[in-house]
């Protein structure tokens, strides 16, 4: 993809546009579109998990709010599912079922990134959709009934993180333009296990902070395995699409980040 002119490869690193892609691409938030580029869109993928500890803590909060009006546990699971498809706008959603589309077609590449690439939505999509939301729904339930704020917060960033795995050098861009081809390398690999180790430490004392009786060192344990099969899930999904499309595209993003975000909440779920 050609830089835009006015910003060449070698500007400096753009830590305020790529936040505001972060926010736009990421989020509901109606943020007036600012610089896009390579450049832009590497730091964009390396804010995604600070973006995901912030919608975390929204829903945290709203989870907290809701049993405090006596909401049960799992009708506030299916308010706060809701509520974050609504903060994402649904394209993460989205992106979860064009890439099973494309991947249930079994058809080559090309015709499956027409697929995807389809206004349509077909059986395998629907059906991905709803066993990614049950599985958010039953974590999250699980989550509110022992008042594990933090880590609600701590599982939506876990799924952010998988698309920054995703953009990590030397994954390529399945099409020459889209979201794909802005993002896909652009990540440092270092990058995403700092932010890894991150995650680990924010499950960690999000878990110490829950209330509970477990031993010390079980909140570090289930959190870095909640990070752990995140991003593995995320992982996993890279490389079946870098081997069926030839590459990654924004749908791809999208379904690794619901894939990541449903694994780490059901992983920091258990007892």
């Amino acid at each position: 993809m050609t830089e835009p002119a006015g910003h060449p490869a070698g500007s400096g690193w753009p830590v305020a546009a790529g936040l505001r892609l972060a926010l736009t691409t990421l989020t509901v938030l109606p943020l007036r579109s600012g610089r896009v580029d390579r450049r832009a869109g590497a730091a964009a993928m390396l804010w995604a998990p600070a973006v995901g500890l912030a919608l975390g803590t929204l829903l945290a909060g709203a989870a907290r709010g809701l049993t405090g009006l006596g909401l049960a546990p799992l009708p506030c699971a299916a308010v706060l599912v809701a509520l974050l498809a609504v903060l994402t706008r649904g394209l993460h959603l989205d992106g979860l079922a064009d890439t099973f589309d494309g991947l249930g077609s079994y058809a080559a590449a090309d015709r499956a990134l027409a697929i995807m690439k389809s206004p349509e939505t077909g059986p395998l999509g629907v059906s991905t959709i709803a066993a990614v939301l049950l599985v958010d729904a039953a974590a999250l339930s699980a989550l509110v009934a022992r008042h594990g704020w933090l880590l609600i917060a701590a599982g939506v960033a876990v799924g952010r993180l998988g698309i920054t795995l995703c953009c990590a050098r030397p994954v390529r861009p399945a099409r020459p333009d889209g979201l794909g081809a802005l993002v896909a390398g652009t990540v440092p690999p270092v990058a995403c296990v700092a932010w890894a180790l991150g995650m680990v430490a924010v499950g960690g004392v999000a878990g110490q902070l829950s209330p509970g009786s477990d031993w010390p060192w079980s909140h570090w344990i289930r959190a870095a395995l909640a990070v752990l099969l995140g991003l593995a899930a995320a992982a996993l999904l890279a490389w079946q699409c870098l081997r069926r499309f030839g590459g990654i595209t924004g749908d791809v993003l999208g379904a690794a980040c619901e894939l990541a975000t449903a694994v780490a909440l059901l992983a920091l779920s258990t007892a």
